[in-house]
């Protein structure tokens, strides 16, 4: 962040220099954090880093970088785990259904080279973030949906079952009773695993995999699956991955953002607090939750929501940690 004194005197060589970064945004509501870029040399090493509580997705993804696989299989190994667990009621296997009682998942997943995969309003597949990345590397697409993305994932000898837990079930019929529909900020605190992944080469992947909001309408999608919105790499320069209110983080492309704001030099944090701030000035925000998670090519990373409540998981030299992420409400 250039203070206003730094930036008299960078003003004068202004001839010398074809440009600076600065706040795209216009004035923020509350100035983002003053960590700045390094100028320093760092040694990256091997992490993983999950939005919200994932210590045993974050234990698959680096027990395949620990087999020396790419920070791509170590991605899609990570959300496999939610995807499977029945207890995780938003990704996956267990998830919440729509308003008709169907599950849907999201996901999609994007590799070192730019390469990308997505599905959407995929039913009966337990592991959409597999089928996400055969579409990247079986197909000349980018995004399959709805029973083109089934037939797609049956073709390719994914299993069909049922995705609709009693537990879930019982949930929904209940929820029927008034079908009242208001997602409520920190509810559903885990409606999306987003995982980013650095490699012993430093390359940088990641994957995203949701159910979506709970008891949405049918064939709603929200920015899980979209590249640029729920997951965006540049491996010059790093990642990012989205969670909360789709809807929001789609109208302002908000992973693409966080990784250009990294790209004209801000930190991961000072992108991910950017990125909120975007949504923040032209929404009520009071009662919606929105959170992002990124990761440089230094291996720094930064976390921000909306609302206290959001949590991320890193897992980097052995040690897996759960931290609160700065939020701009307190």
């Amino acid at each position: 962040m250039i203070n206003r004194r730094r930036f008299l005197t960078l003003g004068s060589l202004a001839g010398l220099i074809p440009s600076l970064p600065f706040r795209s945004s216009g004035q923020p509501l509350r100035p983002v954090s003053d960590d700045t870029v390094s100028s320093a040399p760092l040694a990256v090493k091997a992490m993983v880093i999950s939005t919200w509580k994932q210590p045993k997705a974050n234990a698959a993804a680096q027990a395949s970088l620990d087999k020396g696989e790419s920070a791509l299989d170590a991605v899609e190994a990570g959300v496999r785990v939610p995807e499977a667990d029945p207890a995780d009621m938003s990704v996956g296997y267990g998830g919440r259904p729509d308003r008709d009682g169907h599950v849907t998942l999201d996901a999609c997943i994007m590799d070192e080279k730019g390469n990308a995969g997505a599905v959407t309003f995929l039913e009966h597949i337990m592991h959409p973030i597999s089928v996400a990345r055969a579409v990247m590397e079986k197909t000349p697409h980018v995004m399959l949906s709805g029973e083109g993305a089934l037939n797609f994932a049956l073709s390719q000898g994914f299993k069909k079952e049922n995705l609709l837990t009693k537990k879930a079930e019982k949930e929904w019929r209940e929820w029927l009773k008034t079908a009242k529909y208001k997602p409520i900020a920190n509810i559903e605190r885990h409606d999306t695993i987003g995982m980013l992944a650095i490699d012993s080469k430093g390359n940088i992947s990641g994957a995203c995999t949701t159910s979506g909001l709970a008891y949405k309408m049918r064939g709603r999608v929200g920015d899980s699956p979209i590249i640029g919105a729920g997951l965006f790499v540049d491996n010059e320069i790093g990642g990012a991955c989205a969670t909360g209110l789709g809807e929001l983080v789609m109208r302002t492309c908000g992973a693409f953002l966080v990784v250009e704001l990294m790209r004209q030099g801000r930190t991961p944090q000072q992108a991910c607090e950017e990125a909120a701030l975007r949504i923040i000035k032209k929404q009520d925000y009071k009662d919606i939750q929105v959170g992002f998670l990124a990761v440089n090519k230094k291996g720094e990373h930064g976390a921000y929501s909306i609302q206290p409540g959001f949590n991320y998981t890193l897992t980097q030299e052995k040690k897996t940690q759960v931290t609160d992420a700065k939020s701009y409400l307190k």
